[in-house]
């Protein structure tokens, strides 16, 4: 269940997932409406105030001015002023404080959700979401929402509570006055409707558009190096330039229709206040109403006019707060990748027996990706992966750890179905070394220990970066020997110092099964020899899979499987492969060949 807590609060996100927006936005406030029924409730007794403040007013101008004593009078009525001013502003600060603690706490609420959220999706939903957009809807919507609650929501709350007690307090000084004070409303509310839809849609394009800038960005700092290195930085600017024109020209658009707006609110609110003091001044000039009345309801006609002005442009803003909303469900309505914590999984002890079955799989309907894959591997064995980029080696293995689930076919570990196990359980007992692989901006010894979920003792990490190759490197390179903070990405260490931290995290883990993508492809050959020393010691007792390209690094698996668009060609031994002509053989003679004429040139240097 989708539960998140903040100050011992739960709430189930999915309950917000309401057709009516507004519905919506109401049940996220669980665990917080007293507060923000407390900002209206202060809101009220702030317009009431204020009002009061009006009407002391006229009678101090109707009673007390014509009368005597008027100095010990005015005195009392000033302080009365002053009381109605502090309650006033006293509750002013309430309603404020009040609602900006509601919408921080619900912006919190719902970033601690998206993020946990997030970090649950399936790998599919990655693939296809870009991260610029997904940071976009977690941060810019995730802020308009917050906006809505403590500016949107609650002014609507203060302009409808201004307009009843100030409407109210009108009629009891006239009513056909009150009425013909209120004329224009209907008309500004109209206006209101008429801009709303418009504003929404050209604000979601907008908010789309600058998804887009953000996940360029995003996109170019990620890959820095590999600009610079082959210096496409104009290249890239002119792409950034033709995206931010086309934001600016959204933002423009949407500018335009808010300006659009004003114009036309102004004119028919200004000409409701100027037309209802004129009827009131006539009513004073044919003593309808006092001059105390009119001076108070010259106060509070603008209490009613003005905010309804800006009414006008709460419900054009309000849009925008919706959309995000529309925006931030859309990851909330979303499933999760179920990984099932408590379930328990079929084995205690995995053995790593694992068969391939008739298996299919594919990303996209009708275009698969691996197809009738059929092989066995025994407990402890080590199988190796063959083939050209995008034959499917990568997709194999990430069938393992269920990133994907087969489509057709059957993979059985143990004996039991793949899909029998918790996603959790299984991650837990396979190890992974990537071709590419991510260090955090930690320290060196934080990145070896982010694979297990437990505290670890100094020498069980220097073992594991031993095994790795990389103990001696870490303690004569770096000043901070594993305390050393690597860079975003692990860029202050070289491709075969990243690669080597990635293998001591993994071997830290233990794993009963090991998964090795490439693993050595950024390091020399020398330093390769003693990794692949380490890793025959690792591998030992361990259901293994080496994916690589190179055959002197398969050469000595139980099993070699080779792969050509998806299916497997050969299947054997290194002895049994090289016997044959195929793919296997090819690849063996021309590394061979490549290798003896490289070994030439070196002699003759």
């Amino acid at each position: 269940m989708a539960v998140v807590s903040i100050n011992n609060t739960e709430f189930d996100m999915q309950r917000a997932l309401s057709e009516n927006r507004l519905k919506g936005l109401w049940l996220m406030m669980e665990g917080f409406r007293w507060q923000y029924g407390g900002a209206m409730v202060a809101l009220g007794v702030s317009a009431v105030a204020r009002v009061g403040a009006y009407l002391l007013i006229a009678q101090f101008v109707d009673e007390v001015l014509p009368g005597d004593n008027i100095l010990r009078l005015a005195l009392l009525y000033g302080l009365g002023f002053i009381l109605l001013s502090f309650v006033q502003g006293s509750s002013s600060y309430i309603s404020g404080r009040w609602a900006a603690y509601t919408a921080e706490s619900v912006a919190k609420r719902l970033r601690d959700y998206l993020f946990n959220h997030v970090q649950r999706m399936s790998f599919t939903y990655h693939d296809k979401m870009q991260t610029g957009e997904l940071l976009q809807r977690c941060t810019s919507d995730v802020d308009a929402v917050r906006r809505f609650y403590v500016e949107q929501g609650a002014e609507i709350g203060r302009i409808t509570l201004l307009f009843i007690v100030n409407f109210a307090a009108i009629m009891m000084i006239n009513v056909p006055l009150a009425f013909a004070s209120v004329v224009v409303i209907p008309f500004v509310l109209m206006l209101s409707t008429f801009f709303f839809k418009r504003i929404s849609d050209r604000y979601e394009a907008f908010q789309n558009q600058e998804a887009v800038v953000s996940n360029r960005l995003q996109e170019n700092l990620s890959a820095v190096r590999v600009v610079k290195a082959f210096a496409r930085q104009q290249y890239e600017m002119e792409k950034f330039e033709v995206e931010n024109y086309e934001q600016f020209h959204r933002g423009r658009v949407l500018t335009m229709m808010h300006s659009l707006f004003w114009p036309f609110s102004d004119a028919l609110t200004s000409s409701q206040l100027l037309g209802g003091l004129v009827l009131g001044a006539f009513m004073v000039i044919n003593d309808q109403i006092t001059l105390g009345q009119y001076l108070a309801y010259a106060g509070m006609v603008r209490m009613i006019i003005f905010p309804i002005q800006n009414l006008g442009r709460l419900i054009v803003q309000t849009s925008t707060g919706l959309v995000s909303y529309d925006r931030v469900m859309d990851i909330v309505k979303e499933e999760r990748e179920f990984l099932a914590e408590d379930a328990t999984p079929p084995v205690s002890d995995l053995r790593g027996e694992i068969v391939f079955k008739n298996l299919t799989f594919e990303y996209e309907t009708g275009m698969p990706v691996l197809r009738d894959i059929n092989f066995k591997c025994e407990a402890g064995q080590t199988v190796a992966l063959l083939g050209a980029t995008g034959s499917g080696k990568t997709s194999l293995v990430n069938l393992l750890a269920r990133f994907y689930d087969y489509t057709t076919g059957s993979i059985t570990l143990d004996g039991i179905e793949l899909r029998e196990y918790p996603r959790r359980f299984l991650r837990e007992n396979i190890g992974m070394v990537e071709q590419e692989p991510f260090l955090f901006s930690l320290t060196i010894r934080e990145n070896i220990t982010y694979s297990v979920g437990r505290d670890v003792s100094d020498s069980e990490v220097e073992a594991a970066a031993r095994a790795a190759q990389i103990h001696d490197v870490i303690m004569n390179k770096f000043p901070d020997g594993y305390e050393t903070l690597v860079g975003e990405r692990g860029v202050t260490l070289s491709g075969g110092q990243k690669q080597r931290v990635a293998l001591a995290r993994t071997l830290l883990k233990n794993p009963r099964i090991l998964v090795l993508d490439d693993a050595t492809s950024s390091v020399d050959t020398g330093t390769e020899a003693h990794i692949r020393a380490a890793l025959k010691r690792m591998m030992k007792g361990r259901t293994s899979f080496i994916i690589a390209h190179r055959i002197q690094t398969v050469m000595h698996a139980d099993l070699i499987l080779v792969l050509e668009h998806g299916r497997i060609v050969q299947t054997g031994t290194h002895v049994d492969l090289i016997a044959q002509d195929g793919v296997y053989k090819r690849t063996y003679e021309m590394q061979s060949r490549i290798d003896d004429e490289l070994e030439k040139e070196l002699a003759s240097v």
